[in-house]
């Protein structure tokens, strides 16, 4: 259940991405050494307070080994955009493969898989924000997503089959079910209304999917 918005276009010449990937061992822990100094730091300053500057030294390396591998902090944001949205494809593929197994009735099928999304927004919600608002997305990027998304809106098909429901096209009810809960999970668990807990809000949101589907 992933939406493109996480890596919304930036306005402005040039995209710039990651300069080249690390191959070796050694380069590869740099590489992730960067990406998650890159994270405390834009988490604790914002897009705007972080330099790279700053994340070098968090990372304990060099600017110079820093700009080996990016030339700028939208390079850093696009990275560490792909590498959420690789996270969140394991996560989601392995909740999947589990429920392939267990087969679960409608309403736990529905609540396990709202469940999951929001416990991923909930983990790390200060960059789920800054990836939705600040992060590049180039168009290799934005193909990436979208092949995810209809990845993930397969799966949720063979369940809609299993159980039952879904409609006379439930490839089609897949795929508004994918884009419609990522949009309300990200919406209402990140930032709930007023008066409201995340908790409530997944509760609305599993409630909203049965009404849907019944």
């Amino acid at each position: 259940m992933s939406n493109p918005q996480y890596l919304t276009t930036r306005i402005g010449p040039r995209i710039q991405t990651p300069r080249k990937r690390p191959r070796q061992l050694r380069s590869q822990e740099t590489f992730t050494a960067i990406l998650d100094a890159a994270a405390q730091v834009f988490e604790r300053l914002g897009y705007s307070g972080a330099t790279t500057n700053k994340i070098a030294e968090r990372a304990g390396v060099s600017i110079g080994s820093l700009y080996q591998y990016f030339p700028n902090k939208d390079a850093l944001l696009y990275a560490l955009g792909e590498r959420h949205v690789h996270q969140l494809a394991d996560h989601l593929l392995a909740v999947f493969a589990r429920l392939r197994e267990t087969a679960l009735p409608l309403e736990e099928t529905v609540r396990t898989l709202v469940g999951a999304l929001a416990d991923l927004h909930e983990i790390d919600p200060h960059t789920h924000r800054l990836l939705y608002d600040q992060a590049p997305r180039p168009p290799e990027a934005a193909r990436r997503l979208r092949e995810l998304q209809l990845t993930l809106a397969a799966e949720v098909e063979v369940h809609l089959r299993r159980l039952g429901v879904g409609g006379p096209d439930e490839a089609l009810t897949a795929l508004l079910l994918v884009q419609a809960v990522e949009a309300q999970v990200h919406g209402a668990v990140l930032d709930p209304p007023a008066g409201r807990t995340p908790g409530e809000c997944v509760e609305a949101i599993v409630a909203w999917c049965l009404r849907a589907l019944r």
